[in-house]
């Protein structure tokens, strides 16, 4: 994957546009009924980074931004405001957000993940890009020290204890997260003239695939 390994300007996303999609194929029967199907088992984000600019100066640093990423080519991280966090928005990260494995006495390595709940259903989705300095991890119950008992790839979002938790035991992992982008396009229009009258460039960005 090509990807740097650099946010997004997190002062510029915070302004953005954008969340979640899923594609679903609907085919409506002669009788009335639907059948639907979805060739996708994780949905994407797509977000619009030009809501987020102020300023002259915000431009020039997106523009800065776009051609050190050249255009399409290099994937980057992304901080949605709406979603970056193991629990809810208001509350403090914790190692007792999400449960991420169950020891087996053997496996050292453990995937973040966090999973979204609503009724009896639930959807889980892999956690690739934690930010470095935020991840926290317990076992059955019990804080873990990074460095010590464990340590955290922020570039893939395993985690890879120095010992094997026990069989049976709850591995339970709480973080901030970046979503994995590239620009959606490989050309960008700006105008001094139309952005000081209010209108703003639209710069698409997507998640892609790790």
């Amino acid at each position: 994957m090509q990807l740097h390994e650099v946010r997004f300007p997190a002062a510029l996303s915070f302004g953005s546009l954008g969340g979640p999609e899923r594609r679903t194929d609907i085919v409506t029967l002669s009788n009335g009924y639907e059948e639907r199907n979805t060739p996708w088992s994780h949905s994407r984000r797509r977000y619009d980074a030009g809501v987020g600019l102020r300023a002259m100066d915000d431009v020039d640093e997106v523009l800065s931004f776009f051609e050190a990423r050249r255009g399409q080519m290099f994937a980057f991280r992304w901080k949605d405001w709406s979603d970056f966090k193991s629990c809810k928005p208001s509350a403090t990260v914790a190692y007792e957000d999400q449960l991420i494995g169950i020891g087996d006495g053997v496996t050292k390595e453990f995937q973040l993940s966090k999973t979204y709940r609503s009724g009896e259903a639930s959807y889980t989705r892999v956690i690739a890009k934690p930010v470095s300095g935020t991840v926290k991890v317990g076992v059955a119950g019990d804080p873990q020290q990074e460095a010590i008992h464990f340590n955290v790839d922020t570039e893939t979002g395993l985690i890879l204890f120095e010992r094997a938790p026990d069989e049976g035991r709850e591995i339970t992992a709480g973080f901030e997260f970046d979503v994995p982008v590239r620009f959606d396009t490989d050309r960008i229009h700006t105008s001094v003239a139309s952005f000081q009258a209010g209108e703003v460039p639209s710069i698409p960005v997507v998640e892609v695939r790790l």
